[in-house]
């Protein structure tokens, strides 16, 4: 797309304005050595504005870059890169939180599928290796469409705020 008489980069952009103050929110604020995910954790005694669901031993998030709509992760409150070093409560909690999310994820979606999974360590894939995070998304038949192909773009169909109302709704809180 010419700019002024000039060839840009080539790139396509979807503005999604909406989107600004939700990719703001969280994590501005903190030091730069303090774990994004402990931050969003820590909203559980302050105002959750991305929390679904607070555990005894770990909670539901929304994930900042969704994939799709719904896209959460289920969190442990102990900062632990390795499955091991979480106490067995923990891990418990963590799996049953991942099943029960599925369940509402199902409920509220009727997605054809459902994808649930940990990046352990950098070179799994995790963007955030050193606190342990389940990635749980509802998932459609054919959702990988010519955006993601052809323009490297992910079309995100609902608000953040929504998203966050009917997960809550799914887990029970209001």
């Amino acid at each position: 797309m010419p700019v002024g008489g000039q060839v840009t980069d080539r790139l396509e952009r979807l503005w999604a304005g909406w989107r600004a103050q939700y990719v703001s929110d969280l994590g501005d604020e903190r030091p730069a050595d303090r774990c994004v995910l402990c931050g969003v954790l820590d909203q559980r005694h302050e105002h959750p504005t991305s929390l679904v669901h607070v555990g005894a031993l770990a909670a539901v998030v929304l994930n900042k870059y969704p994939y799709t709509t719904g896209h959460v992760m289920v969190l442990p409150y102990d900062h632990h890169a390795r499955l091991a070093d979480l106490s067995k409560d923990a891990r418990t909690e963590v799996l049953d939180l991942v099943a029960k999310t599925v369940e509402v994820i199902e409920m509220v979606y009727r997605p054809d599928g459902v994808n649930f999974g940990a990046n352990l360590g950098r070179g799994a894939g995790a963007g955030i290796p050193d606190h342990l995070h389940v990635h749980v998304l509802p998932r459609w038949d054919g959702d990988t469409n010519f955006m993601t192909t052809v323009a490297g773009l992910r079309v995100i169909p609902e608000d953040p705020d929504t998203t966050l109302d009917k997960l809550r709704a799914g887990f029970g809180h209001r």
